[in-house]
């Protein structure tokens, strides 16, 4: 590596850094578990052909390993959502749409493509 590519280097893992502590600010623990369930490759997206809408279903972290359908900004089906955000507000969102978001936005989903058909009645289940 050159002299400029050590320092881009640098400068990358320093925002990194930097974005990583954000996130953990805003997010706490949530951020830290909803990490590992992206590096555990535990969220997938579903998207519907030919429309491309899609959902999120995500595994949770306990030893049964559950899988939470959700939307990442607006709604989960885990315990967590309905007590810590919708009943008490005290969280911005839960593990399972923190995680859903950072694989969508690194590219780690696993992805799973159905009819619109098969879509529907999957999100008629919620």
């Amino acid at each position: 590596m050159t002299k400029y590519e050590l320092k881009r280097s640098s400068d990358r893992r320093s925002a990194l850094d930097m974005l990583c502590s954000s996130l953990h600010f805003l997010f706490g623990k949530n951020f830290e578990r909803a990490t590992r369930i992206v590096d555990q490759r535990g969220v997938k997206r579903i998207s519907g052909e030919p429309s491309g809408r899609s959902i999120f279903q995500v595994v949770g972290e306990s030893k049964r390993k559950e899988e939470y359908f959700c939307f990442a900004e607006h709604y989960c089906a885990c315990y967590s959502f309905f007590y810590d955000i919708v009943n008490r507000g005290e969280q911005l969102c839960c593990k399972h749409q923190l995680a859903a978001r950072l694989a969508a936005s690194v590219g780690a989903c696993v992805e799973i493509e159905v009819s619109d058909e098969q879509l529907a009645l999957l999100l008629s289940k919620l």
